[in-house]
C-alpha cells in the first residue's frame, strides 16, 4: 500500500504534498522575478512599452476628436481656450482645401470668451519712442566732405522713405545734403517739389544737430559737374563710409539718382537707425496747407463722435497693371492693363499669371473682397470708411464695397471744391492729405503691402501702436473661394477670419532680419527695434 505524504495547512486542514510544493515554487518564482539585477530590467522595459502604447492611443483619440469637431459660432463663443496665432509668421498648413493652424500657443481665457472690441488698439503701455540723439552724435564744426544732390524717385511715400535714408547716409559720409528734388515723371506726373509738400524750414532746423542741409549748392561748388551714382540697394553703412566717401572726397559733389531702398533694414548702428526715424517721423513734416485740409477732413469724419476706418484700397490702374492682377475685371479691362504694363519700360515683368498671383496673396484685394473681409471681422454696415487712394479701377469701381458699407468717404466728397482747388493735378499733395488722415484714423486697413502701407503702419507703431489690421491675403483668398463654392458656411468663414487676424493688429512685434534682404520686413513698416524701446 502506497503511503501518501501530507502537510498540515495553517488553518489546520491537511493538504496533499504535491500541492504544497507547487505553492512553494510559485512563491519562489515571484521572489526571483523581483530580485535586483535579474528580471527587473525586462519588467521595466515592458512596463514602459505599455505606458507608451497607452499614451499614443490617447493622443490619436484626442486628435481624431479635434479633427471631427465642427465648431459653430455658439461653440466658439463659449470655448474655454483660444488659439493665439504666431504674431510674426502666422504660419498655416494647408491640406487640400482645409486650413490648419500649425503655430500656436493656448492662452487660458474666461469660460465665456469675448473677442476684443473691433476698435480696441493693441496695448502699448510697456513701450516708448527712443529716438533722442546723444551728445556725441551732435555734429561739430568739422568741415564737410562734400555735397549730396538727391533725385527722389517714385510716389510720395517712396520718396519720403528715400529722403529719410539720404539723411542717414549724409550723416555716415559727413556730407552736406542739398534739399532733395522730387520725381515729376512717375505715373501721376505731379509737378510739386520739396517745398510744395514739406515744411522745408522745419526740415532744416530739426536736423541741424544731425547734418547740414542747404537749399542749393554754394557758388564755389555750383560749377562742379556732379558725379552721377545710383547707390547699391540695401547697402550697409560701411559701403557709404568707405566707397562712397572716397568718391565724395575726390569729386566733392555726388548726385544720387535713386533713393529707394538704398540702405539696409537691419545691421546698422543704433544712432543711424534713430536718425532715420527722426527724419521720417519728425523732420519730414507736411506744409500747413496740407495739414489744415487733413485736419478739416478728420473733424468732419468725427462730427458724431464715432470712430472711422482709413482704408488703403490700392485697387488703382497703375498698381493692377504692375502686379498683373485682374480678378473680377472684364476682358477689356484686363487687356487695357496688359497694354499699360507693356508700355512702361522700367516694369520688368510683362507676362504675369494674375490668378496665380492672387492665390499667392500678392494681389491688391478687390472692393468686394474688402467688403466681405470687414464684415467677417465684425465691422457693422454703418461704419464710416475713408478711402486712402486715387481712382478705383473698373467699371463698377467701389460699388461692391459701397453696397455693404454706404458711408464711404474720400477727399473728393468730403472737401469742398474751393478747398481742393490748390490740390488740382497735385496727386502727391493729395497723397499727403490722405497719409495724415490715415495716420490719425481709429483703425487703418491696407489691401496691398506697398510703400504707403509700409509708411503709415510704421508711423502708427511709432505713435503708440495704433490699430492697423494686416490682412493675411493668401489664406483669406482660400477661405473666401471656399465659401463662394458653398464648401463652408458664412458662420464658419467669419469665425476663421477672426481667428486668423486675432493678432494681426499692429501690435509690438520685433522686426527680424530675413534670409533674403529684399523680402524681409521693412524698417519703415516696423521701426521696432531701432526707434521703439521697452520701458
Amino acid at each position: 500500500m502506497t503511503r501518501r505524504r501530507v502537510i498540515e495547512s495553517i488553518d489546520g486542514n491537511v493538504l496533499p504534498m504535491r500541492n504544497a510544493m507547487l505553492f512553494r515554487r510559485k512563491g519562489q518564482f515571484w521572489l526571483d522575478i523581483l530580485r535586483p539585477g535579474r528580471y527587473m530590467c525586462v519588467l521595466m522595459f515592458w512596463g514602459l512599452m505599455t505606458l507608451l502604447f497607452m499614451t499614443l492611443l490617447a493622443k490619436f483619440a484626442l486628435l481624431n476628436t479635434l479633427h471631427d469637431l465642427n465648431l459653430d459660432r455658439s461653440e466658439f463663443i463659449t470655448a474655454s481656450k483660444s488659439v493665439e496665432i504666431s504674431i510674426r509668421t502666422n504660419k498655416l498648413i494647408t491640406e487640400g482645401d482645409n486650413i490648419i493652424i500649425s503655430e500656436y500657443k493656448e492662452t487660458p481665457l474666461p469660460l465665456k470668451l469675448t473677442l476684443p472690441d473691433i476698435w480696441t488698439k493693441p496695448n502699448a503701455d510697456l513701450y516708448y519712442k527712443c529716438v533722442q540723439r546723444s551728445s556725441k552724435d551732435i555734429i561739430s564744426g568739422e568741415p564737410t566732405n562734400g555735397y549730396i544732390l538727391v533725385h527722389s524717385n517714385g510716389g510720395l511715400n517712396q520718396m519720403k522713405i528715400g529722403i529719410s535714408d539720404m539723411v542717414a547716409i549724409a550723416k555716415v559720409m559727413n556730407a552736406t545734403l542739398v534739399l532733395p528734388s522730387l520725381d515729376h515723371n512717375s505715373f501721376w506726373t505731379d509737378p510739386s517739389d520739396f517745398k510744395d509738400i514739406f515744411d522745408w524750414k522745419h526740415f532744416v532746423e530739426y536736423l541741424e544737430e544731425d547734418i547740414s542741409v542747404v537749399d542749393h549748392l554754394p557758388p564755389a561748388y555750383a560749377s562742379i559737374k556732379p558725379l552721377q551714382r545710383a547707390p547699391v540697394s540695401y547697402s550697409k553703412a560701411s559701403y557709404y563710409s568707405n566707397q562712397m566717401s572716397s568718391l565724395m572726397k575726390k569729386h566733392k559733389v555726388i548726385n544720387f539718382t535713386h533713393t529707394d531702398s538704398r540702405l539696409a533694414n537691419n545691421g546698422l548702428p543704433n544712432p543711424i537707425q534713430r536718425l532715420r526715424c527722426r527724419a521720417m517721423y519728425e523732420a519730414l513734416k507736411f506744409t500747413d496747407e496740407i495739414l489744415e485740409l487733413a485736419d478739416k477732413l478728420i473733424t468732419r469724419l468725427r462730427d458724431d463722435d464715432k470712430p472711422f476706418i482709413a482704408l488703403h484700397l490700392r485697387y488703382e490702374k497703375d498698381m493692377l497693371a504692375f502686379t498683373g492682377c485682374s480678378h473680377n475685371l472684364s476682358k477689356a479691362e484686363d487687356e487695357e492693363l496688359r497694354q499699360l504694363r507693356r508700355s512702361v519700360r522700367h516694369w520688368k515683368e510683362k507676362h504675369i499669371n494674375g490668378e496665380e498671383r492672387r492665390r499667392q496673396g500678392v494681389c491688391p484685394m478687390t472692393p468686394r473682397e474688402v467688403a466681405v473681409f470687414l464684415e467677417a471681422i465684425g465691422f457693422p454696415s454703418d461704419t464710416k470708411i475713408y478711402i486712402v487712394a486715387g481712382n478705383i479701377y473698373g467699371q463698377d469701381g467701389v460699388k461692391a464695397l459701397q453696397d455693404k458699407y454706404p458711408n464711404i468717404y474720400t477727399h473728393s466728397n468730403l472737401a469742398t471744391e474751393d478747398e481742393l482747388s490748390p490740390f488740382n493735378n497735385r496727386q502727391n499733395k493729395l497723397a499727403a492729405v490722405d497719409y495724415t488722415v490715415a495716420l490719425e484714423s481709429d483703425v487703418f486697413v491696407f489691401t496691398y503691402d506697398g510703400n504707403m502701407a509700409k509708411a503709415v503702419q510704421g508711423h502708427r507703431k511709432y505713435e503708440g501702436f495704433r490699430k492697423t489690421i494686416i490682412p493675411d491675403k493668401k489664406n483669406f483668398v482660400k477661405l473666401i473661394d471656399r465659401m463662394d463654392k458653398g464648401l463652408i458656411s458664412w458662420e464658419e468663414f467669419s469665425m476663421k477670419v477672426k481667428i486668423l487676424h486675432a493678432n494681426r493688429t499692429g501690435g509690438a512685434v520685433l522686426r527680424k532680419p530675413g534670409k533674403v534682404v529684399k523680402s524681409e520686413e521693412s524698417f519703415y513698416a516696423n521701426p521696432y527695434p531701432g526707434c521703439i524701446c521697452e520701458k
